[in-house]
């Protein structure tokens, strides 16, 4: 192969990468869009049926210590680790622990929801968001 095959053969690459990346952006995109509307029923429903919302606590990354936030919404996992406020926003409840964050309080922002939570996690458990929602819904006051 001469220089020039080699270049053209690179500028092939360069092309093909690219699209790829941009396929899996427009993908990520439309499936963002579709839990967020996932997430907006589910609050609007949980209102509609009078489930008490709470103030949330975040945890740190370290798995130590809780922090106030000043969200009011659901957890939507056992964890603790997720939830939806009243205004039906996701978030991830997990922040940067410090003196800080303990005498202050927490402020995670809203986060993209996943179609698919724990999709890719290490402990191989997934669930389909829409599933984990309904679940939340079905426990009503009851769920832990």
């Amino acid at each position: 192969m001469g220089g020039e095959d080699d270049e053209r053969w690179r500028e092939r690459r360069r092309h093909a990468v690219r699209a790829h990346a941009e396929a899996a952006a427009r993908e990520r995109e439309v499936e963002q869009a579709e839990a967020a509307e996932l997430v907006a029923r589910f609050a609007a429903e949980a209102l509609r049926r009078g489930l008490r919302a709470g103030r949330l606590t975040a945890t740190g990354h370290d798995g130590r210590g809780r922090y106030r936030t000043r969200i009011t919404g659901w957890y939507v996992d056992r964890a603790h680790s997720r939830a939806v406020d009243t205004d039906g926003r996701f978030y991830l409840l997990t922040v940067p622990p410090g003196l800080r964050t303990r005498l202050l309080g927490a402020d995670p922002p809203p986060s993209p929801p996943p179609l698919v939570v724990g999709r890719g996690g290490r402990d191989g458990e997934s669930v389909p968001l829409a599933t984990l929602l309904s679940r939340r819904l079905d426990a009503g006051d009851d769920w832990r």
